[in-house]
């Protein structure tokens, strides 16, 4: 039995040891070199002799094949990257220019249907992942990289480690989520799928972890089932811990830290869809006066 070995061009493996020395995630490597294998696909040639005349037809090419700008954005960084780290042809990608998204609400779920969702949740492993994702307002990939030992009773808090940004944070841990972790954690010793110091939230083999795609999946399922809008997604249980926060007239700036946002800006947006802030609000028309209605 033969093993076929895959030869890397040396301007490939050239990019991937700059991404690697940079630290770039796996999945940020395979995203640029992918972006730059289509440009070469579209030259029908090696793209490191490109013109930025030729880099432009390809964007205007994307464009009028239907795009979405998000995808267009997406691939700029891998462009600019190959150019101008690894090519050091910085003047081929000079002109590069996003395009505008449209700005979107996140999509949150009343009080009523997180409720309908959990008691939906058949699983104890699940019903104690979305515990988490809503209590302590995770990010699923965070989720899923949870270890036992992140849970601290004493403190009364969830370490995440290396989250978006590959940054550290502390989330919350109130006692209704301890209590439903507690009882995944004695069920999963018992079925002996959670190791000492393992995962809290295992897969088949309780080496690995479950992956976003199955906790998503098991969402949606749960979802149906509490039928509850198709447009919810796991994401939605995170913004939906912010708003209702909000909502309960917690700062915003602790919710900034809860949720690990580097920017103000970013935690904000979830005053336009916290509903009794904005219940609270009077309308300059309520306060003229009635003889000039």
């Amino acid at each position: 039995m033969t093993q076929s070995t895959h030869r890397i061009s040396p301007l490939r493996q050239r990019m991937i040891d700059d991404m690697r020395m940079r630290n770039f995630s796996p999945s940020t490597q395979r995203n640029y070199i992918r972006s730059v294998r289509d440009f070469a696909a579209y030259l029908k040639r090696s793209p490191d002799q490109a013109k930025a005349e030729e880099l432009r037809q390809y964007l205007v090419h994307l464009t009028d094949n239907g795009i979405s700008p998000t995808s267009y954005n997406a691939c700029l960084p891998a462009l600019k990257f190959f150019f101008q780290t690894t090519l050091d042809r910085p003047e081929v990608v000079r002109k590069l220019r996003t395009q505008p998204t449209p700005t979107r609400l996140p999509k949150v779920l009343s009080r009523d249907e997180v409720r309908r969702l959990l008691e939906a949740t058949t699983s104890l492993k699940y019903k104690a992942a979305f515990s988490i994702a809503y209590g302590a307002g995770l990010r699923v990939s965070e989720v899923v990289n949870l270890k036992v030992g992140d849970i601290d009773s004493r403190r009364m808090c969830l370490r995440v480690e290396q989250g978006k940004g590959k940054k550290d944070r502390h989330a919350q841990l109130s006692p209704v989520l301890l209590d439903t972790l507690r009882h995944w954690w004695r069920e999963g010793k018992r079925r002996r799928q959670v190791l000492d110091n393992g995962w809290l939230f295992p897969s088949r083999d309780p080496v690995n972890p479950l992956s976003t795609r199955q906790v998503s999946r098991v969402f949606k399922a749960a979802a149906a089932a509490a039928e509850l809008d198709p447009k919810y997604s796991m994401h939605s249980l995170r913004h939906s811990y912010a708003t209702h926060l909000l909502e309960d007239k917690v700062d915003i700036r602790i919710i900034q830290t809860l949720l690990g946002h580097s920017k103000i800006e970013t935690t904000t947006r979830y005053t336009q869809v916290a509903n009794s802030v904005l219940q609270e609000v009077t309308s300059p028309l309520d306060t003229l006066n009635p003889a000039t209605q």
